[in-house]
């Protein structure tokens, strides 16, 4: 029979010094709740089981006691655990949607540490010593960068499809090919997001084939703008076809309707010639911002933090008559973005102007890696995994770039293929996801695999720790 009398009271355990601890971090009221809770579970162990120590359950009241205590610290330290943690990503998947997209640059993350700790001019002219304007950060860097006439920035590009249709061109028609009409991360439509902004979307073509001569046909006098939508998460091959950028602007300059372009990935590719080859080899056509404006698009926008490799943001960047449009509308309001977004934004853009972006934004630094030196990273990490006993290997691999972007386009990397004596893949999958700095890897046969493409170099050792604990049977 169950011996609940080793359970001590409340007030008991709250004299004992490790609780004392407890209750100063936690507070009174979320100490005592811990506690009852604990001891809760351990009256129905008892209950159920009651075999003594070998299975784990308290026969004496110290033994009691101590258990609660450490089952109430635990208790108390999920909860206060954050739900937004740093995860280091080894799946392979440089801009991974699920695990936040893009690293930010050292520079950004020192513009963020020295702007979240104080005030700032964000909505203050300096000059005048007046109110100014907070849509006006990043643009001088855009303008410069892009060649544009003005920019502004919302907080992502899917609000600056919206805001840019709802200024240009709400309760009018907005002529697309039907091959554009993707689908986005999450389950977001294009047309969706664009018929909230109150246009009429006028589809033109087929789903493999537009014609210039089938914009020209749609347009009339409800006809407020042509757009094109860069097809980012999908291709079509085949009996295809469309239109040149270049025949799109001549045809809206003819007609006197302006062509706007979304292009999803940021993709800028200033980085350096050499660079700069590399990546548009690697990104197999992925298109650049600054080729859309140069073939004399009106208005482009696109994503802060995929290809570009900063925070999350939305960008609209062209003629400055269209640009003050959008400034102007009420929606600008609601989607405008904060200090921190401005502050990482514009030391992100601020590496592109320096000419050091493929050195220090951390997306390109993956897509750039040479698999070589993946390699050595790899086998460094497995060969100090097999010394603590488990079954690493490093094995011949593929990356994708992600984020929507180049889709079907695969970078040769090397990965580690590990095997536990005691877990499965799943099973060691999960417990690498549990640690306090998640691993997250992905599983293919049996073996789970890690590609460091996209571990940060200064994140090996902790993999390499974290791999340590997992090696130990009574661990996990």
């Amino acid at each position: 029979m169950a011996d609940f009398r080793i359970i001590p009271s409340i007030e008991q355990l709250r004299q004992r010094p490790g609780v004392r601890t407890l209750e100063t971090e936690f507070g009174r009221e979320a100490i005592v709740e811990a506690l009852r809770l604990a001891a809760a579970d351990l009256r129905a162990a008892l209950a159920g089981e009651g075999k003594g120590t070998a299975a784990g359950v308290p026969t004496g009241p110290e033994e009691a006691a101590t258990a609660i205590e450490h089952a109430a610290r635990r208790g108390l330290s999920a909860a206060v655990q954050p739900s937004l943690r740093r995860a280091i990503n080894a799946t392979g998947v440089v801009i991974h949607t699920n695990l936040g997209r893009a690293p930010l640059a050292d520079a950004a993350i020192e513009r963020l540490g020295a702007l979240s700790a104080s005030y700032s001019n964000l909505e203050f002219d300096l000059e005048t010593g007046r109110r100014g304007r907070r849509d006006a950060h990043a643009e001088a860097l855009l303008q410069r960068l892009l060649g544009v006439e003005s920019a502004v920035v919302v907080n992502n590009n899917a609000a600056a499809t919206m805001l840019m249709l709802a200024a240009l061109a709400a309760g009018k028609e907005v002529v697309v090919s039907r091959g554009e009409l993707v689908e986005i991360g999450g389950g977001f439509r294009v047309p969706d997001v664009m018929a909230q902004s109150g246009a009429r979307l006028r589809e033109v073509g087929t789903t493999n084939r537009t014609r210039i001569d089938d914009y020209r046909d749609a347009i009339g006098p409800e006809t407020a703008l042509l757009l094109r939508v860069h097809r980012s998460n999908f291709r079509i091959e085949g009996f295809t076809e469309q239109p040149t950028l270049e025949a799109l602007v001549r045809l809206g300059r003819e007609r006197g309707v302006p062509v706007a372009e979304d292009i999803g990935s940021g993709y800028l590719g200033l980085v350096g010639e050499a660079d700069a080859a590399r990546l548009d080899a690697l990104l197999a056509g992925e298109p650049r911002v600054q080729a859309s404006v140069e073939a004399g698009l009106d208005l482009v926008c696109f994503s802060g933090d995929k290809l570009l490799g900063g925070p999350q943001a939305g960008i609209l960047a062209g003629r400055r008559d269209l640009v003050a449009g959008i400034r102007r509308h009420p929606l600008m309001r609601a989607l405008r973005v904060d200090k921190l977004t401005y502050a990482a934004l514009e030391a992100t853009l601020g590496e592109y102007a320096a000419g050091r972006a493929s050195r220090t934004i951390p997306v390109l630094r993956m897509i750039l890696a040479a698999p070589e030196a993946i390699r050595k990273r790899a086998e460094l990490v497995a060969s100090q995994a097999r010394a603590i006993g488990l079954d690493a290997t490093v094995v011949e691999g593929r990356s994708t770039v992600g984020g929507g972007t180049t889709p079907g386009l695969e970078l040769p990397t090397w990965v580690i293929a590990l095997r536990h004596e005691t877990m499965s893949a799943d099973a060691l999958d999960r417990w690498l996801r549990q640690q306090p700095v998640p691993i997250v890897g992905r599983i293919e046969g049996d073996r789970l695999l890690l590609d460091l493409r996209t571990a940060l170099a200064d994140e090996d050792e902790r993999v390499t720790e974290t791999l340590t604990r997992a090696s130990r049977p009574e661990r996990p």
